[in-house]
């Protein structure tokens, strides 16, 4: 099925559109706005010569989609092929399909509602110039790591997003956001010099680097020991960025420092390049080392869905002074913990079910980031002692819409049935249940069990969040230390950059085929001969 007739050429030319236009427009948020176009003032211009420049990218990556082949999405598309470095055997090569393109439409659909928010809530800090600039940078980063398919042009767009979420933390962050933003650099760049080692050596031996070839070729040529080092190497990169627990540490303080526009896309955007590199590269181009490492990445999989939760609930109880913000990013060493786990079954229903909950993190989790921002904005804390005090922060109360969309982000993100979180759990336990051949069927029973224990443990402490800032009295007498002022409703913006999280949210929850019948033909293409 394809909705809009394209021809080939044309999805072409879409691709490198999505791709480019963010670093151009990049480059044009650095010069002087016409005169005709100033508005209010410069800063006013810049801000939505944003807007404009991730709109257009946004329409040119639905365009894209709508122009797909669903026929047959487990075929790559819109392929450009030229070549680059040719003494390295470096090629300019970009494609799409059933895996990419959901990727695509959420990094290019999560910019545009960055920039259209920090349009009328510009984070604090230097002159919006560099915010802008660095924003469509990070998009064409992030955009580049899913359309290319070579090995050396992956890890220039996996290292392009660093800088400027660097500097969004650094410049544009809140209390310690100078270390988190070194912190983040130096664990990211780490992992990133030991993944360029893996890539060289499965480049170097398969004789390519083109990721399409080494899909074809599926191992064949190489042996046992390149392939476990290979894994060993690229998987550690890769988790890094996932994140996967113990290489998590970096994430909750990035998180809590980072403005709300890069809490945003580090939750949404950032996080699903670790992920997406293991079901691109790996799975399919050394399976044997895949097949070696699984149950270790199952084991630190589930570790990561407890300790996420357990750390949660600990920073949710009375008392404990706990940061929503820094409770969101916990949570998603937890929901991340679930990708990791139906990645490491190596089955169909597992890798599709990690695909699905990659998508529905960024969706869901994006949307509780922004949410957080809001009260932020409005309280000035986080705190949730501060903001629930002996009664409750009793926002059904005071900001019933506000107080609505933080119950439904936490019932989204909990994995309630009929929503975009139920799904890709789900099938990520489920192919734990019968993982593939030559894996321990007990050990992933026993990883089953506490992943299933984790959804239990989520659903208490997302709970507890909401009956503390959700409900309460709004007429109570607040205890002291407590946030008192009034909080305003949603407005007009807020609901505009909420509102398609929410939509999508719902969507994909009761319509699921919609993006497994995306992933399902693709996965299977890149798993020859699994039956699952």
């Amino acid at each position: 099925m394809t909705v809009i007739p394209l021809d080939e050429s044309v999805l072409r030319w879409l691709l490198a559109a999505v791709v480019v236009l963010p670093l151009l427009g990049a480059l044009g948020a650095l010069l002087p706005a016409p005169p005709g176009l100033r508005g209010r003032g410069p800063e006013q211009a810049v801000l939505r010569h944003g807007v404009t420049v991730t709109g257009a990218v946004l329409a040119a990556a639905v365009v894209l989609a709508l122009g797909f082949d669903h026929d047959r999405p487990g075929r790559m598309q819109a392929q450009t092929d030229l070549s680059w470095v040719p003494a390295l055997g470096v090629r300019l090569h970009l494609g799409v399909d059933g895996i990419s393109l959901p990727l695509l439409v959420l990094t290019a659909l999560l910019t545009f509602l960055c920039a259209l928010y920090g349009y009328f809530r510009m984070p604090q800090g230097p002159a919006p110039k560099a915010f802008v600039a660095l924003l469509l940078l990070l998009e064409s980063g992030s955009l580049a790591a899913f359309a290319v398919l070579d090995l050396v042009l992956f890890f220039l767009a996996f290292e392009m997003v660093l800088v400027p979420m660097y500097f969004l933390i650094a410049r544009w962050g809140g209390a310690g956001r100078q270390h988190a933003a070194w912190k983040f650099v130096l664990y990211t760049l780490l992992g990133s010099v030991v993944m360029l080692l893996g890539l060289l050596v499965l480049g170097l031996n398969a004789g390519t680097f083109d990721m399409v070839r080494l899909a074809e070729q599926h191992g064949s040529g190489l042996g046992h020991g390149v392939q476990v080092l290979a894994a060993l190497a690229i998987g550690l990169g890769l988790a890094v960025k996932a994140p996967m627990w113990p290489l998590h540490s970096w994430l909750p303080d990035a998180h809590t420092a980072a403005p709300t526009t890069g809490s945003v896309l580090l939750a949404g955007v950032l996080l699903k390049m670790g992920t997406y590199g293991f079901v691109r590269i790996l799975l399919p181009a050394v399976p044997e080392g895949a097949h070696t490492f699984a149950p270790y990445l199952a084991a630190f999989g589930v570790v990561g869905i407890i300790y996420g939760s357990l750390a949660c609930l600990a920073l949710a109880r009375r008392g404990a002074g706990g940061d929503l913000k820094r409770l969101v990013a916990y949570s998603s060493v937890g929901h991340m913990g679930f990708v990791l786990l139906g990645i490491a079954t190596l089955t169909r229903t597992g890798v599709n079910g990690a695909l699905f909950a990659n998508i529905a993190h960024g969706l869901v989790t994006g949307l509780l980031f922004f949410l957080a921002g809001a009260l932020k904005d409005r309280t000035g804390t986080l705190d949730l002692d501060a903001l629930a005090g002996r009664t409750g922060a009793a926002l059904y109360g005071r900001a019933p819409r506000l107080g609505g969309l933080l119950a439904f982000g936490a019932v989204a993100s909990l994995g309630l049935p009929g929503l975009a979180g139920f799904w890709g759990e789900l099938l990520a336990l489920l192919g734990s249940y019968d993982p593939a051949p030559g894996l321990s069927r007990p050990a992933f029973l026993v990883f089953l069990a506490l992943g299933a224990l984790g959804t239990l443990l989520t659903a208490a402490y997302l709970l507890v969040v909401v009956r503390r800032v959700c409900a309460g009295d709004p007429a109570a007498e607040p205890g002291p230390g407590v946030f008192a002022g009034t909080v305003p409703d949603v407005r007009g913006h807020e609901f505009a950059a909420w509102t398609p999280l929410v939509v999508l949210t719902v969507l994909a929850g009761l319509w699921p085929a919609l993006l497994l019948g995306l992933t399902e033909p693709a996965v299977q293409h890149l798993l020859p001969g699994v039956s699952r």
